[in-house]
């Protein structure tokens, strides 16, 4: 529990470092391995003053099980997530600049970059408009997420939330949704972007997923 206390803390430094974030907005939480738990960033603590002792721990439900802190406002959200989505390990949530002025606009991100069939195996998709407060934001990333291959969702006039296998990995996955926000949003200013025919997506993903980067000995 510990160490994974100081992997979410130390995970926030990574989305000021990409710029993903301002003031106290967003956050990271992990599962705690082999238990219905997990670790969140306490609310409306700078990020400067972010520790592993002021990291929070919830159950399932989003009650807080261990921390003198009060949990982040997106916690019923990142519970709902861990709920019905066994298989994740992480979740982030941020107000990247260029992916909320999609998600502003209710728009998916095409996928026209070979970096994005890598990343997400096509669009970066929109999820509904919900407000804060429940669990109608997990509601609404589940509903977006189960069945997709994207790892990010647009929070219809909000921001973007990611999953991953752990912490590390949904925060990569907010940082490279923001950097292909960005770039699409660039490129639709020079013209309309070339879409990737789908076949070759399939294979961008798979090269990607299976084959790119170390593998560990059989």
């Amino acid at each position: 529990m510990n160490d994974l206390r100081k992997i979410v803390a130390d995970l926030h430094a990574e989305l000021v470092r990409y710029n993903l974030v301002v003031w106290t907005a967003g956050n990271v939480s992990g599962r705690v391995p082999g238990e219905d738990l997990f670790v969140i960033k306490p609310s409306g603590v700078s990020y400067d003053e972010l520790t592993p002792e002021n990291m929070v721990v919830c159950d399932l439900d989003g009650n807080l099980v261990e921390g003198e802190h009060s949990p982040s406002s997106d916690t019923a959200a990142h519970a709902y997530v861990y709920r019905n989505m066994p298989d994740v390990g992480g979740v982030v949530h941020t107000h990247s600049t260029y992916a909320s002025a999609w998600a502003a606009r209710g728009e998916a991100i095409p996928c026209v970059l070979t970096a994005m069939a890598d990343e997400f195996g096509g669009e970066i998709p929109v999820g509904p408009f919900a407000l804060i407060g429940d669990d109608s934001i997990g509601q609404g990333i589940v509903q977006t997420l189960k069945g997709h291959r994207s790892k990010a969702v647009l929070m219809q006039n909000h921001g973007v939330f990611s999953i991953g296998k752990d912490a590390k990995a949904a925060v990569k996955a907010a940082v490279m949704c923001e950097d292909v926000a960005r770039t699409v949003h660039v490129a639709r200013q020079l013209g309309d972007p070339l879409p990737i025919a789908q076949d070759d997506i399939d294979r961008l993903y798979d090269r990607y997923q299976n084959v790119y980067g170390q593998r560990s000995p059989r």
